[in-house]
Formats: C-alpha cells, sequence, structure tokens
C-alpha cells in the first residue's frame, strides 16, 4: 500500500519532526513504554486526494463535540504504541485521521487502522481551543518529566503560579523562553472528560500545563515549540531538586531580576 507521505514532502517535514521529538522524549526517560502522546494537526498539508481517501475505520466517538474541528485532520501517536518506536517507524506507530462532520467522531485515514492515543479527547480539545484562540498552535505534547512530576505530589508546589515562580527563578532561559508559566490540573482520571475540560480551562492562559502526579501537556506553533517549553521548566525542576538534594534551599532569582529579563526580552 503506499504511504501518505509520497510526494507531499511539508506532510513528510512535520510527521519527521513528530519523530524526532518522539525520540527526545524516549532518551529523556520521559516516556515509559507507552507513555505520553504527540498529536499535530496538519489539515494545512492535506490536498484533495487525501480528502478522497477511503476510511480504514469505522467512525468512532471521542467523548466531545468539538465543531471547530469539523473536517481537520490530524497526525497521532497511536494508543499503546511506545514513543521509541514512534521515532523510528512514525507511519507504524500513528495514524492520520480526519474528524467528521459531527465534531464528535472521527476516521483513520492513513496509514494502517492504529487506533489514535487513549488521550485523544485531552488533545482534541487542546487542538479546539488553539484554533479558538486563534495563536496557529498546531501541535500538542503529553509526556511524563520525572522532576516535574515529582514536585506535583508536594502540594506545597500546586497553588497559582507558585511553581511558575519557582521555576522562572532557577535559571534566566526559564522565564525568557516558557514566559507564561506552568498551569496546574489537580490529579484527574487518565483519558477523561473532566481531564480534558480541565486542561483546556488552564490553556486559556498557559502554554504548559502539569498534571498533577501524572505529567505534563503542552502546546506550540509545531512539536518542536512544544517540546523546547517542557525542556525549560524540567531544567529548572533539575537545578531546584539537585540543590535541595545537596542539602540547601536555592535562593533563586529575585523579582527585581526577572523583571529585567522581562524588559530585556519583551516578555
Amino acid at each position: 500500500m503506499k504511504s501518505i507521505l509520497e510526494n507531499r514532502p511539508e506532510l513528510t517535514r512535520r510527521i519527521e519532526e513528530v519523530a524526532e521529538v518522539a525520540g527526545y522524549l524516549w532518551q529523556k526517560g520521559w516516556a515509559e513504554r507507552n507513555g505520553g502522546n504527540i498529536t499535530i494537526n496538519v489539515t494545512a498539508c492535506v490536498d484533495d486526494d487525501i480528502r478522497r481517501m477511503p476510511p480504514l475505520s469505522e467512525p468512532i466517538p471521542f467523548g466531545l463535540t468539538l465543531p471547530r474541528l469539523k473536517g481537520c485532520y490530524f497526525f497521532c501517536k497511536g494508543t499503546n504504541r511506545r514513543m521509541r518506536d514512534l521515532a523510528r517507524r512514525p507511519m507504524e506507530n500513528g495514524a492520520v485521521i480526519r474528524i467528521l462532520d459531527d465534531g464528535a467522531s472521527y476516521e483513520i485515514v492513513a496509514d494502517r487502522a492504529v487506533r489514535p492515543t487513549s488521550e485523544l479527547a485531552s488533545h482534541l480539545a487542546m487542538h479546539e481551543q488553539m484554533i479558538a484562540s486563534g495563536n496557529g498552535y498546531t501541535a500538542a505534547i503529553h509526556t511524563h518529566p520525572i522532576h516535574l512530576v515529582a514536585m506535583s505530589h508536594n502540594r506545597a508546589f500546586l497553588g497559582r503560579n507558585v511553581l511558575t515562580r519557582l521555576l522562572w527563578s532557577m535559571i534566566p532561559e526559564t522565564r525568557a523562553f516558557c514566559p507564561k508559566g506552568l498551569g496546574i490540573v489537580p490529579y484527574a482520571m487518565p483519558s477523561s472528560v473532566e481531564l480534558a475540560r480541565a486542561t483546556v480551562r488552564q490553556l486559556a492562559e498557559y502554554d504548559v500545563v502539569l498534571w498533577e502526579k501524572h505529567g505534563v501537556c503542552a502546546v506550540g506553533p509545531d512539536v518542536m515549540e512544544a517540546f523546547d517549553q517542557i525542556d525549560v521548566l524540567s531544567k529548572s525542576a533539575e537545578i531546584y531538586l539537585s540543590a535541595r538534594a545537596m542539602g540547601f534551599e536555592p535562593e533563586g532569582m529575585t523579582d527585581a531580576q526577572m523583571d529585567e529579563l522581562k524588559e530585556a526580552f519583551g516578555l
């Protein structure tokens, strides 16, 4: 069977970028077994031939009604598929799906009948919010950064913007490259509609959201930008926890120093 990527360089580039980021997530230890998910909106890469492709599945409901996604196409990591395998063979471990006219179900288009991520409801809700905001974002990542998840087990860190302030203060790049900070979603059942709705509420203000005792979600204009924000926040968490392991509370940058950064970088 001919791959959907054949003679479609932009679609190929976007999916190869997903594969590259999937490799980074695995190498960092943030994607154990089949942990984590990536989805990207590839509607802009879709031509008439793809739109005419017969589905490889029956319509499948995803538990929400998201009218802005009607007719959109997404590349999604497959459910129960490993991130390390997505990195090596993306079209065998992911799927292109088409959202149907009801805005509440999808069908698999290519390359194989691989069911997308079990967190599809949360991911599609994030994409709906991105379209509604008009921010031009097309990518969503969910992964399990060790140090950030560890910090989410301390209730003292879960107040509004407590972690944002702490992580910004650890290293200047975090304030510069994750300027909106880190939203917090209290624990909810993975794959649930409740988790999806809570995540969308946080994304109205933040580009990165910490799921308590679970992981992180990030959105961005492309998958690399979304990954980079998680990466800088994770580095700050690691610096903080390394200092604590050495037996002291890190001083962090002062508010005045961070305000200086804000002005210098036009944040």
